[in-house]
């Protein structure tokens, strides 16, 4: 009767410890998803900023290069004109002044930081959904294998799913000006 006892006791204990590993499991496969879906809340959220970001920058910019095309064609209408000459000088003295006092505010180091930014994201983006994908390997192959696939049936654990991009979301995400 005590070895019956020792048995049974032995088995739960090693239900109890499988169980757990799988919970184990099944929580870091959780935990992956949720860095997935924050990684993706940040790409949403920081694509809009930066575009607002650089509309903001080159539209400051095109109404300056707009002025300083019309000064220039006013300019070479009348070569002999000292105003038009100095306030072409004047405005592209401007452009340089702001652009050295302000450097990051160029469009071109606007436009760098936000693939850069964009870049970053979709790198952090693929190593969740690599740590994503092998947490749920490792958890299916455990509750597929013997004898935690008993264990796992009992309670009713399902095999999850390997993350899978839809298809409309396969294509990079495309920025250009005309969508600025």
């Amino acid at each position: 009767m005590v070895i019956v006892e020792i048995v049974l006791v032995i088995i739960i204990l090693y239900i109890i410890r499988k169980y757990n590993i799988l919970i184990k499991l099944k929580n870091k496969v959780k935990q992956s998803e949720s860095s997935i879906d924050i990684y993706l809340n940040q790409r949403f959220d920081l694509i809009p900023n930066l575009i607002d970001c650089v509309k903001g920058y080159t539209s400051h910019e095109s109404g300056v290069l707009e002025n300083i095309t019309k000064m220039r064609s006013e300019y070479l209408k009348d070569k002999n004109s000292i105003e038009k000459a100095q306030n072409l000088n004047n405005s592209i003295n401007n452009v340089l002044a702001v652009a050295e006092a302000y450097p990051e505010l160029k469009a071109d180091s606007q436009y760098l930081n936000l693939q850069k930014s964009l870049e970053k994201i979709e790198n952090e983006l693929i190593s969740a959904r690599n740590t994503y994908n092998y947490h749920v390997t490792a958890y299916n192959t455990k509750i597929e294998m013997i004898p935690t696939n008993l264990i796992a049936s009992v309670f009713g654990m399902k095999k999850a799913l390997l993350f899978q991009i839809e298809e409309y979301k396969k294509d990079n995400i495309r920025i250009n000006g005309d969508s600025l």
